[in-house]
């Protein structure tokens, strides 16, 4: 094996395969960097407070840029449309949050779902959400500044066989447009604010920044690995010629000497 291996045809071809080898070898570092680049996380900066016109606009929605963005809106509470909705965890323990509605105003014109606050039972939510109508109704249509978190609208949710029919388990823009008295076909924005300072005696709700994780691209993973078979399969399908060749360099050997042999008996 050795001596076939030294001859220089089988040396030019096992410099053939290290080059065929280390192109694989090559497309599989770059598969596996361009794995690594989809991986990087692109930070954002969602804890800085942006006027809420910059973040979204009515009617479309919600960008992936946008979701947990730390925001500043202005606008006027609509009394008379704000609801409770269940079954909200705040920092591990099940409440209910009160959301109201609010018509904004230093953006484009359209219904913002705030969410207030956080109570531990049902009364308790019932009565601050009764509570603030009434103030809105005593005090008239006063403008207001909020700073909050924006997040994207929830996917209604059909209430139980047992529970009321108005009974809300999500934010859900599209269930609450249908709540809101006398809204028609108003601009709305398809996401929702949780109020950093909460109100009527409810509890702060905890809203954490947006967990960022990143994955790898697997396919991309699979490919490195394919062009790194590929390449020892290269060096493996030289060493596996050479052992052909060696074998059959063999059997004509011994052929010869059968030959021979059969040559001097006769």
């Amino acid at each position: 094996m050795l001596q076939m291996m030294l001859r220089p045809r089988w040396v030019l071809a096992l410099l053939a395969a290290l080059g065929i080898a280390a192109g694989f070898a090559l497309l599989g570092q770059w598969q596996l960097e361009r794995a690594v680049e989809q991986a990087v996380v692109v930070e954002r900066p969602t804890e800085e407070v942006r006027p809420f016109a910059d973040v979204a606009q009515p009617d479309v929605p919600t960008e992936q840029a946008a979701t947990g963005q730390r925001v500043e809106v202005a606008g006027d509470f609509v009394p008379g449309d704000t609801v409770v909705v269940e079954g909200r965890l705040n920092d591990g323990e099940t409440g209910y949050w009160v959301v109201a509605h609010l018509e904004v105003t230093d953006a484009a014109a359209g219904g913002l779902p705030v969410a207030l606050g956080w109570a531990p039972d049902a009364d308790a939510a019932r009565d601050a959400a009764d509570r603030f109508d009434e103030s809105l109704a005593g005090s008239g249509a006063q403008p207001v500044t909020l700073v909050g978190r924006f997040l994207p609208s929830e996917a209604p949710v059909v209430p139980d066989d047992d529970a009321g029919p108005h009974t809300m388990q999500t934010v859900a823009v599209a269930h609450l447009i249908n709540v809101w008295a006398d809204y028609d076909d108003r601009p709305v924005y398809f996401g929702y604010v949780t109020a950093a300072e909460p109100t009527a005696g409810l509890e702060t709700i905890v809203s954490p920044p947006p967990e960022v994780e990143a994955e790898l691209n697997w396919l991309n993973v699979f490919y490195a690995v394919e062009w790194v078979v590929f390449a020892g399969f290269a060096i493996f399908l030289w060493y596996r010629l050479v052992r052909d060749a060696v074998e059959r360099e063999r059997d004509e050997a011994e052929q010869a000497e059968a030959v021979a042999a059969s040559q001097s008996a006769g």
